[in-house]
């Protein structure tokens, strides 16, 4: 594995300079700003990703205020007391994508974010005081726990939350693979566990943040 500053310089290179790279960097929230975001707009996030999967995700948010309305703002309590058929009813809604599993999906996520909220106080707190150290962890629980957010579905929630986080691009893998750190797609626990120690490794060393980091090996390759 190498230093991090010759994966930084190449990306630096790529993309016209050191100022104009920091430009393309992430910025994740606050613990503050986490911890202050509402149970709804979490939920909310987690469908929009749960949909943007296998979908264009430019026709999601052309019609994302007719989910926001469909699903009462996102309300976890109101999502959860849907029944059967109630969610049968939103396959004939026009105002969003009718997938019947996606919008079952969005119930069972309710429920997970209620959880969280009963376990920690809010889904906000939880989140907020996760361990950067051991992202990979939440990954896994995201996907154990939650309906439809495994591998990149869970990533890109966590990232457009604003939570720290690497994404598992093609590029980042690309990048991953380029520095030994693994040689396809990390799926195993054995080659996430050297994911996360990269990453670890990094942060120590750049004093950035996961979610730069990740940006940053994206561009030192595409």
């Amino acid at each position: 594995m190498g230093q991090f500053q010759n994966i930084y310089d190449r990306a630096a290179k790529r993309r016209g300079g050191a100022t104009a790279l920091d430009k393309l960097l992430p910025v994740s929230k606050s613990t503050a700003d986490l911890e202050a975001m509402p149970n709804d707009r979490y939920l909310a996030g987690m469908t929009k990703c749960v949909f943007n999967a296998g979908f264009s995700w430019k026709v999601v948010e052309q019609k994302w205020d007719g989910f926001e309305e469909a699903f009462f703002g996102f309300e976890p309590r109101r999502i959860v007391a849907l029944n059967d058929e109630d969610l049968d009813g939103l396959m004939h809604n026009t105002a969003i994508i009718r997938h019947g599993q996606k919008i079952r999906a969005t119930r069972d996520n309710a429920r997970f974010v209620l959880d969280l909220a009963e376990e920690h106080g809010s889904a906000g707190r939880f989140f907020a005081t996760w361990p950067g150290d051991d992202i990979v962890e939440l990954w896994a629980l995201l996907k154990k726990r939650g309906s439809r957010l495994g591998g990149a579905s869970g990533q890109y929630f966590l990232r457009f939350a604003g939570i720290d986080t690497p994404i598992m691009s093609r590029d980042v893998v690309a990048a991953l693979i380029g520095e030994g750190i693994v040689d396809k797609t990390p799926t195993s626990q054995r080659d996430l566990k050297s994911v996360q120690a990269a990453f670890n490794e990094w942060r120590a060393e750049s004093g950035r943040g996961l979610a730069e980091i990740s940006r940053i090996l994206a561009f030192s390759v595409g």
